[in-house]
């Protein structure tokens, strides 16, 4: 990229620091499962001294939604799972109550309903038949304030409800019964379709099919041909075969915007790295202005995450997507040059 990032490293308050000035089709997410974060409004703070444009919160928590006033930072604003069911016969109360008090003084671009609702998973298989009529329903409720051209209506899914996906052009939705609809809609609505993007666990999954360096963004070498594209890193791969399976069901002229993409600092084994995560971040930041193979341009893009996050369960990597730590000084040096 032709643009120089100069990160500085200033105090800002008692701890806080700066990693770098991020390009505006960057964002971050904002996860908030830690006994330890900084307050919503030091977040808020912190994000600005960053130049960091775009958020993304996994539920409509008031003092978030108050300190994004004013403060130009776009937001991604999810409804949780658990409340799908009761978003079935009318949305409208859930806007009234997390949309219109704040919007427009705070940026709301996306609301994301649901996230990786997947017909495979147990914990989220009793939603895969409310998302539809959920997301239908926000959207009614947008279009009867007249928000329904400010902010866009969509779900944030991922890489497992994918099939065939190697090569990309062969990826396609495993349930004809789920997704296609979704997607079907999201074209009827001129909204994107949210896609949380990991090469970290693709290679942790199966290390000796996916190299490190294909993960990492740092192959030499062109990993995949395909379709007349060639692809250095999984990234790309990943993203452009959900470009695919989107065609397929249906779905052209429907973008896609990566909700979610990061790699863990620790709590594994010589794969989760400062280093490696630091590599991985500065690679995607860096990487994303250009778009894909398939699909050339800036890719709108999140970071996973803002912070450590200690209350996380699951494996132990997952207290360790953050970019700073929780006393507000960053783990990594993101600058570019």
């Amino acid at each position: 990229m032709s643009r120089i990032f100069i990160c500085l490293f200033i105090l800002i308050g008692a701890m806080s620091a700066v990693m770098c000035q991020l390009p505006g089709h960057v964002g971050v997410c904002n996860g908030r499962l830690g006994n330890n974060l900084p307050s919503e409004r030091d977040v808020v703070e912190l994000y600005k001294a960053n130049g960091i444009k775009r958020m993304r919160i996994y539920d409509p928590n008031a003092d978030t939604l108050a300190a994004l006033s004013e403060s130009d930072i776009e937001l991604i604003l999810d409804v949780p799972n658990v409340d799908l069911p009761s978003l079935q016969s009318d949305a409208t109360q859930w806007v009234e109550t997390h949309v219109r008090p704040y919007f427009p003084a705070t940026k709301i671009r996306y609301i994301a309903v649901g996230n990786e609702i997947d017909p495979a998973k147990s914990e989220t298989r009793e939603f895969v038949p409310q998302l539809l009529r959920a997301m239908e329903n926000i959207h009614r409720a947008l279009t009867r304030f007249q928000l329904e051209n400010q902010i866009k209506v969509s779900t944030a899914t991922y890489s497992a409800v994918l099939k065939d996906t190697s090569p990309p052009s062969k990826s396609a939705f495993i349930d004809d019964n789920f997704m296609p609809p979704v997607v079907k809609f999201l074209a009827s609505i001129g909204s994107p379709l949210l896609v949380n993007i990991y090469p970290y666990f693709a290679h942790f999954e199966n290390p000796s099919t996916v190299k490190l360096d294909f993960a990492l963004f740092t192959a030499q070498r062109v990993e995949v041909f395909d379709n007349g594209f060639e692809y250095r890193n999984l990234f790309d791969a990943m993203v452009d075969g959900v470009y695919y399976a989107i065609e397929k069901a249906g779905g052209n002229g429907v973008g896609v915007v990566v909700s979610e993409s990061g790699w863990p600092s620790g709590g594994g084994g010589s794969v989760e790295t400062v280093a490696n995560a630091e590599t991985y971040y500065r690679n995607l930041i860096g990487h994303v202005g250009g778009g894909t193979p398939k699909k050339r341009g800036s890719l709108e893009t999140y970071l996973f995450a803002m912070f450590d996050e200690n209350d996380k369960t699951g494996a132990k990597t997952e207290q360790h997507f953050g970019l700073f730590r929780h006393d507000k000084t960053p783990k990594y040096n993101l600058g570019l040059n």
